[in-house]
């Protein structure tokens, strides 16, 4: 996992594990938007980092919700608990998460980490969906006594056809946007990790 030596972290979590995903799109946006404010001389740059390791995690199995807790799980802890906060972008897969993220969130639950940790999510779906994974999204970091950052917590509709070949979006105006959502979570954890 990357680390930023100055910078607070915002810890990016797709909920998807689909090649081309738009919901990964729109992180690595935040990603690239991030290191761009950062280089301009924001008055309060952040570092957003994207996690990778969701496909490698187990199944979530309360008997190993202990130590030692499995590598990849132990390596999400870690993860989490480095950041300042957290941005999510997740799709809606039958009406609630993906059971992949849903897997992540549920070996969350027995930790710390994330208790009283700023967290947002951007919905990348079309208008008019989604609605059931924010829902399912907010009761499981309830669980996780996350903050919630409802003013961060944004609907960014994004089209497939608008992600470039390097697996960003170039629209300023979705752009724009994210960079308020990485403020307001900026803002939220106080500007340090």
């Amino acid at each position: 996992m990357p680390t930023s030596d100055a910078l607070p972290v915002i810890l990016l979590l797709s909920g998807s594990l689909r090649a081309g995903s738009v919901n990964e799109a729109v992180l690595r946006t935040a990603e690239a938007v991030a290191a761009a404010s950062a280089a301009a001389g924001s008055p309060a740059p952040v570092a957003a980092v994207r996690y990778e390791g969701l496909a490698g995690l187990p199944h979530f199995n309360p008997d190993e919700d202990t130590d030692p807790l499995p590598a990849p799980v132990a390596a999400l802890r870690e993860a989490i608990a480095g950041a300042a906060a957290l941005l999510v972008c997740a799709p809606e897969y039958a009406g609630t998460l993906p059971g992949s993220f849903k897997n992540l969130l549920d070996w969350t639950v027995g930790g710390t980490e994330i208790s009283d940790k700023p967290v947002a999510w951007v919905n990348a779906a079309a208008p008019g969906r989604g609605g059931g994974a924010e829902a399912m999204l907010r009761t499981v970091l309830g669980y996780t006594g996350a903050a919630v950052v409802d003013a961060a917590c944004v609907r960014i509709p994004v089209d497939r056809g608008t992600v470039g070949a390097d697996g960003t979006i170039a629209d300023p105006a979705v752009r724009e946007r994210l960079a308020g959502v990485l403020a307001l979570l900026a803002g939220a954890a106080g500007g340090a990790a």
